[in-house]
C-alpha cells in the first residue's frame, strides 16, 4: 500500500523551562520557556518515519506496553541493541536486535517470551528503528 505524505504542519506546544521533579516538589521560577514543534522534537526524518500500534506485552521491560504507539524511523541503521520493527518469515514483530557471532537475534523484553534466533533459512527484514514510545496514561 503506497504511503501518502502530507505537507508538514507546524504543531507547537508550550515547553517547560525546567524539569518536573518526580520526588519532592520544588519551587519554580518561570514554568514555561516558549513553545516547541512536536514534529521537530519527535520526528527526525518525516519522509522515512511512521507510527505503529503495539499489540502484546513482549516488550514491557523496555517500557513498551500493549496499545502503545511507537515512532519508527526507516532512515536509521539498526545496530546491536536497537529496538526494531522486523518481519521474520512474514510475521511482523517489535523486538530488541542483537547482533551475535551466530547471526542476528530478536530479543523480547519479557522473560515469558523466547528469543528469536534468525537462522540462515529464515528471512529477516528490518522495517525501521523505534525512536519513541507514546504511552497513554
Amino acid at each position: 500500500m503506497p504511503m501518502r505524505v502530507r505537507p508538514r504542519e507546524h504543531v507547537a506546544v508550550l515547553a517547560a523551562a525546567t524539569p518536573v521533579h518526580a520526588g519532592f516538589p520544588s519551587p519554580a521560577q518561570d514554568y514555561f520557556d516558549g513553545a516547541i514543534d512536536l514534529n521537530e522534537h519527535l520526528i527526525g526524518d518525516p519522509v522515512a518515519t511512521f507510527l505503529v500500534r503495539v499489540a502484546g506485552d513482549s516488550m514491557i521491560g523496555a517500557g513498551i506496553a500493549d496499545g502503545d504507539e511507537v515512532i519508527v524511523d526507516r532512515s536509521l541503521d539498526p545496530g546491536d541493541g536497537s529496538v526494531v520493527i522486523a518481519v521474520v518469515d512474514g510475521e511482523l514483530t517489535i523486538k530488541r536486535l542483537r547482533l551475535t557471532g551466530h547471526g542476528p537475534e530478536l530479543h523480547p523484553e519479557n522473560p515469558a517470551y523466547p528469543v528469536i534466533r534468525v537462522g540462515s533459512a529464515a528471512e529477516l527484514v528490518i522495517w525501521g528503528v523505534v525512536t519513541r514510545c507514546l504511552h497513554r496514561l
